[in-house]
């Protein structure tokens, strides 16, 4: 009988042994991802990976928009050193979108998103309204943590940050834009899926 329960004991330790382990939190790099590459006029590139598993549909927005070559030939409109750089307005003014909105991917706006606005992460700039986004983007030069959980962050720089750096640097005037002759010009944004299918994306206006 000692034998017996023994035997017992010891097939029980080997299973608990081999238990698989508990699956990892997912990581937004742990998968191919889209690779966008954002060339400025003076050459500098700055290469983005995006993260379709924290914000699917914010992800989708700006490949449209990419492969429709909204991006070519606008500006940074608004550098703020210590802080952010931020464009994507056709007007070149701030208040300039493609027509339509999506809605906010962040969790004020009841949709988990985990990525934090540290140096060089990209996010969606909006108005008040928290489903106002449309093509408007900034990239963070500096950590942010005020902004987390109040707009959605979809991608990070994992290339060159420093052309980021740059921008930020420009000498600027009113509304934190560059000043004439020192305007930062995107010559052209291309992006490289990677094997990602984007579903239809979805605008509410």
């Amino acid at each position: 009988m000692k034998k017996l329960l023994l035997s017992l004991l010891a097939i029980l330790v080997l299973t608990a042994c081999t238990k698989a382990p508990a699956e990892k939190p997912q990581n937004p790099t742990d998968h191919n991802v889209p690779e966008v590459t954002l060339t400025m006029e003076n050459g500098d590139k700055i290469l983005i990976e995006l993260y379709p598993n924290i914000a699917p549909n914010t992800v989708n927005n700006f490949i449209s928009l990419i492969e429709d070559g909204f991006y070519d030939g606008l500006i940074f409109h608004r550098v703020i050193p210590g802080f952010m750089v931020q464009g994507g307005d056709p007007d070149g003014q701030g208040t300039g979108g493609p027509g339509y909105s999506i809605a906010g991917e962040f969790s004020s706006n009841g949709f988990e998103n985990t990525l934090e606005h540290k140096r060089g992460v990209l996010s969606m700039a909006r108005a008040q309204h928290p489903d106002s986004a449309g093509s408007q983007f900034f990239i963070m030069s500096s950590d942010s943590p005020h902004l987390d959980g109040d707009y959605a962050a979809f991608g990070k720089v994992v290339d060159n940050i420093e052309a980021v750096d740059t921008v930020v640097s420009a000498e600027r005037g009113a509304n934190d834009r560059p000043t004439e002759g020192n305007e930062q010009i995107i010559k052209i944004v291309t992006v490289d899926l990677k094997g990602y299918e984007p579903a239809p994306l979805k605008k509410l206006n």
